[in-house]
């Protein structure tokens, strides 16, 4: 199955795999700027894995998962 994530990527990164787009700078996301990244990249986070990976993120998705079946 093809997937197209085309309009989330900058013209750069289009037609890429997930494989290489893992080691993407996130600049290359469609809307982030370079400005953005450099701020990301202070805090450790330069590349899509290091963002899906951040321990805050993975944090963030936990509560939001647990609060959907919180009594």
């Amino acid at each position: 199955m093809a997937i197209n994530i085309n309009k989330a990527l900058d013209k750069a990164y289009e037609g890429k795999s997930l494989k290489e787009l893992c080691d993407m700078p996130l600049a290359g996301f469609e809307g982030l700027t370079d400005e953005s990244a450099k701020h990301l990249e202070k805090l450790g986070v330069k590349t899509v894995r290091d963002l899906a990976e951040w321990k805050f993120v993975l944090w963030a998705q936990g509560i939001v998962s647990l609060s959907k079946v919180e009594e």
